[in-house]
């Protein structure tokens, strides 16, 4: 014979068994379950890291499951870098700087050869181009075995104008005299020393590194700068933080001027 309790509990069971089966079958399928974010990261450095979130830490934090770096501290850090001419003197920092979306577009690396030779392929990523660019390269040094400067790690571009076609450019140098001028001096008084005038609209055509490489030996590095002494090339007398025996070009062409100078720069210039 039940009891009343007996009985209450029965029904109690049932109606969660009659439930149950509803909500179950109710559970939408189109939901699933996150993935975890799984970072890629830097290998060479012995103590620092950089993800390709941007951010740097020392390899010691770096979480085990993730491979992130902790979420703490500047991220897109320039932290030793000349963001001018975009080298650095850490290669951690120098990914963590040229990660930045308003550094590197990746419209742009995308299209940019991992190698020179024509079967070298391009990058999948900005991370990718990153890490590539900042190591070492023979851009970095000088007589192949000496660094040119404590900022060795760079991701700029070799050149402002990779694959300038040099033909069309001495085309438009008909009649054009291009000097490299002596330490210091203008193009005005470059050009004035020869008896001719410099021509203010042949300059951007000398601005690019593949033009300039042509006339100067540049010490296989050319580099973005600012200032009215360029196209120039830094003289190897020059204070180390300003990169002796490099080429310099103005990422700014209303700054080129033919009566710019600069104590340590030897200026290239269109003369007529």
């Amino acid at each position: 014979m039940s009891t009343p309790g007996f009985s209450l509990l029965l029904g109690l069971l049932q109606l969660v068994g009659f439930l149950l089966p509803l909500r179950t079958y109710a559970i939408r399928k189109d939901i699933g379950f996150l993935e975890e974010r799984i970072c890629r990261t830097t290998v060479q450095g012995r103590y620092l890291i950089s993800d390709d979130e941007g951010n740097v830490c020392n390899a010691l934090s770096l979480d085990s499951r993730t491979r992130c770096c902790p979420l703490k501290g500047e991220r897109f850090s320039c932290h030793g870098c000349n963001i001018l001419s975009q080298c650095c003197s850490s290669y951690e920092f120098c990914v963590s700087c040229c990660l930045n979306p308003t550094r590197t577009i990746l419209e742009k690396v995308v299209k940019i050869k991992v190698a020179k030779p024509a079967t070298a392929g391009t990058y999948r990523t900005v991370f990718d181009f990153c890490a590539g660019r900042c190591r070492h390269s023979s851009e970095s040094v000088v007589h192949e075995n000496a660094y040119h400067s404590k900022f060795h790690h760079c991701f700029s571009l070799t050149s402002n104008a990779s694959g300038a076609n040099l033909t069309q450019v001495e085309t438009r140098l008909l009649g054009i005299d291009v000097i490299v001028g002596r330490q210091g001096d203008s193009c005005d008084a470059v050009c004035k020393s020869r008896g001719q005038l410099c021509v203010m609209n042949k300059l951007s055509l000398l601005n690019q590194c593949d033009v300039m490489q042509r006339y100067m030996t540049c010490k296989g590095s050319c580099l973005a700068s600012a200032g009215a002494d360029q196209p120039a090339e830094v003289a190897d007398d020059a204070p180390r933080d300003l990169y002796p025996g490099a080429c310099l070009y103005s990422r700014t062409q209303s700054m080129l001027s033919c009566d710019g100078s600069h104590q340590y720069t030897r200026r290239l210039c269109p003369c007529a």
